[in-house]
């Protein structure tokens, strides 16, 4: 197909939807006037576009473009098939010699794959904005980023933008069951499956990719990694479905990962067992392979979670998971496809009287000694921390300790012990405190961002994973303020290296506007608002205390002497978990130098995870000079003071937000003022009866 001189109409549009009642355009409003500089800037380029490239993805990307300029001026550019005047040009390298002058060898060199070079070439009154790649899926990027340097108002004037991805691979793991449900979802049912089929609304579906596209995701993994009955038939007889959405994301540069069950040669096949090092079951993967990529010739591969919680896995056979993954990775390896192996593997039968075995340690005790076994298409999954997904828990240590393996970091978007998307918890600042983290690996210096980008050790498949915060609800994500957090990790994905306060203003000037009121209030209250859902809920680190399954609201004890092994162990003189390889379960001891001594020593430790590496009684005095105590019963009257704070901000708001937003998040935050009202006062009362100990302010504990 050429489509030189043709009209944008027609080139069709399959994401982009004008005033969509059925859901919410998050982050793509494109609702904002062009601000005069930013028009006197462009002059009449805008009015027109050169485009001379094919593909579904290209096109794609001259619909954005077209229909985006279109919203912001209310004048649909012309698309031209001559070079002599003004217009943004819209090329991919290969496909266009004319369009393909404007680069220079310097400039093609410096294009990875996936980048994108925005450059102003010329001078008025020929000037010409060129948006470049080196792929169809890297044009698409920079016509996204072109989009929001518009949105912001950014001046064009002699502009040369080139971006490459630090991360190959940029993931979102959806957690969706093919009936339609969602494990920890808290914004709807699936958007993907409905009653063990296909969702019927596929146009949201093609929305979704492209918000996903919008901020560089380029992998999904469609199913949960609990993987059940209907969910295993995705790799035989409802491989329909994953094709159906196989061809949804393509068209947004979004390959398509299944989740699979390592007994599936069991539950779908005639054998007697899923052994990684018996001949038939070998055989029989290569075969499933084989037969998935009839199907879908550019699928990605499989996400494993083995011998964990109940799952089955290589254990079984007295295999260890570098034999399971390895035999996966042979079947996928003539295709191009990854196996992604889930660390969070530990003993979820722990009798809570046994205090040597340690939850936190499960992770780098099953793999590190694996290091160097793994095939190079075979890539380590680590969640953040050594628990799980916390509010406040240390990085975990097996980032700092897989030299010659693939690593990926594993990031929960939604908010499972984080407020479930009713209370406001912006992460984005909590995953800048992870991607910095220093492993000392390499040496000085090796930032978990350096080891799952593949630079710290030279590993050709790393990247990064979010744990998908989308639903069925109008607004995609339960709280309106919580789509910050999806668009957030998208960024943070594509570029680690970008700041909290960078991202932060990005998306409420797509979302809200430019308006520096509106501006500044939002920002406000999201870079502060991780910080004050921490302070009413669990203090200095040590986690949990909430309510068993559902994990929404305080349960001091909810999980203390259950088998997950999730232990606060308080009684009436101390609290914290000795994790010291002095005198306690040697945890400390994963990490590298200087992070072994740091978190080792009472005097160096971080406060806000004292209580995770050390036990101390409530009278100890922290460095603030309060007790333990006294730290406790303030920090939980301070977060609800805060979080009354961030009310009273966003009531300021009214008229300069819509009233059904500003509405909705309002309702949210009365709902977190009360919700954190109960943290207080069961958090307190259950330390104050614990110890005997008063409140030195004399406030009411009950």
């Amino acid at each position: 197909m050429t489509n030189v001189g043709k009209s944008s109409s027609d080139i069709v549009s399959t994401g982009i939807r004008e005033n969509c009642k059925e859901y919410d355009s998050c982050w793509l409003r494109y609702h904002q006037a062009l601000q005069e500089s930013c028009l006197s800037d462009s002059g009449d380029v805008l009015k027109y576009i050169y485009y001379n490239s094919s593909g579904e993805i290209s096109d794609n990307a001259y619909t954005e473009l077209t229909e985006g300029i279109a919203r912001m001026t209310g004048s649909r550019p012309a698309c031209v098939s001559s070079l002599d005047g003004p217009c943004v040009v819209l090329m991919v390298s290969g496909m266009d010699p004319k369009a393909e002058s404007m680069l220079s060898k310097e400039e093609l060199r410096s294009m990875k794959a996936e980048g994108f070079l925005i450059k102003q070439v010329d001078k008025p009154p020929t000037s010409k904005l060129l948006i470049a790649s080196k792929s169809e899926r890297g044009l698409l990027y920079g016509v996204f980023k072109f989009m929001l340097l518009l949105t912001q108002g950014r001046s064009l004037k002699n502009i040369h933008l080139l971006e490459n991805p630090k991360n190959k691979l940029r993931l979102i793991d959806q957690w969706d069951n093919v009936d339609g449900s969602v494990e920890r979802g808290y914004a709807g049912r699936s958007i993907l499956f409905s009653d063990n089929d296909l969702a019927k609304d596929k146009g949201r579906i093609s929305f979704y990719a492209r918000l996903l596209a919008s901020v560089g995701i380029n992998g999904i993994v469609l199913n949960n990694v609990n993987v059940h009955k209907e969910e295993t038939r995705l790799i035989d007889d409802r491989i329909y479905i994953v094709r159906q959405l196989a061809d949804i994301f393509r068209g947004y540069g979004i390959r398509v990962y299944l989740s699979i069950n390592f007994a599936s040669p069991i539950d779908l096949g005639s054998l007697s067992t899923a052994d990684p090092l018996d001949k038939d079951v070998a055989d029989w993967w290569k075969k499933r392979a084989d037969y998935i990529y009839s199907h879908i010739p550019d699928f990605g591969g499989f996400l494993v979670k083995a011998d964990s919680e109940h799952r089955p896995g290589p254990y079984t056979y007295g295999r260890n998971h570098a034999e399971g993954a390895n035999m996966l990775a042979a079947a996928l390896k003539p295709h191009g496809g990854l196996v992604i192996w889930r660390c969070f593997v530990y003993n979820c039968q722990q009798d809570w009287r046994d205090k040597a075995t340690d939850r936190a340690k499960a992770a780098y005790d099953n793999y590190r000694h694996l290091d160097g076994w793994f095939d190079d298409n075979v890539i380590l999954q680590v969640k953040n921390g050594p628990m799980d997904f916390q509010v406040r828990e240390p990085v975990s240590p097996l980032f700092g300790a897989m030299e010659q393996t693939n690593m990926m970091l594993e990031l929960q978007i939604t908010q499972e012990y984080t407020g479930q998307q009713r209370h406001l918890c912006y992460l984005v600042p909590q995953w800048k405190e992870i991607l910095e983290f220093d492993t000392y690996a390499a040496s000085e210096g090796t930032p978990v961002k350096r080891v799952i980008d593949g630079s710290a050790f030279e590993r050709a498949n790393c990247g990064i994973a979010g744990v998908s915060n989308i639903g069925s609800d109008y607004n995609w994500t339960g709280h309106y303020l919580a789509q910050a957090n999806l668009y957030g990790y998208g960024r943070l994905a594509w570029d680690p290296d970008l700041s909290a306060e960078e991202i932060t203003r990005e998306w409420i000037s797509c979302t809200f506007g430019n308006d520096p009121a509106v501006m500044a209030t939002i920002s406000e209250m999201l870079l502060a608002s991780w910080l004050i859902y921490e302070s009413y809920t669990a203090p200095l680190g040590i986690g949990w205390m909430v309510n068993p399954n559902h994990h929404y609201g305080p349960n001091v004890d909810g999980y203390e002497y259950s088998r997950w092994g999730t232990y606060h162990r308080a009684d009436f003189q101390a609290i914290g978990v000795d994790r010291t390889k002095a005198g306690g379960t040697g945890f400390t001891a994963q990490y590298r130098e200087p992070n072994f001594r740091r978190f080792e020593s009472l005097d160096t430790c971080p406060e806000e995870l004292v209580l995770f590496f050390h036990r101390l009684p409530y009278t100890y005095r922290l460095k603030s000079g309060k007790t333990v105590i006294q730290h406790i019963y303030d920090s939980h009257f301070y977060g609800v003071e805060q979080a009354e704070q961030l009310r009273s901000k966003w009531e300021s708001l009214k008229g300069m937000i819509d009233d059904e937003r500003h509405g909705h998040v309002l309702s949210r935050l009365n709902e977190q003022v009360e919700h954190a009202k109960e943290w207080r006062d069961v958090i307190n009362s259950y330390f104050y009866r614990k110890t005997g100990i008063p409140d030195e302010k004399g406030r009411i504990i009950y």
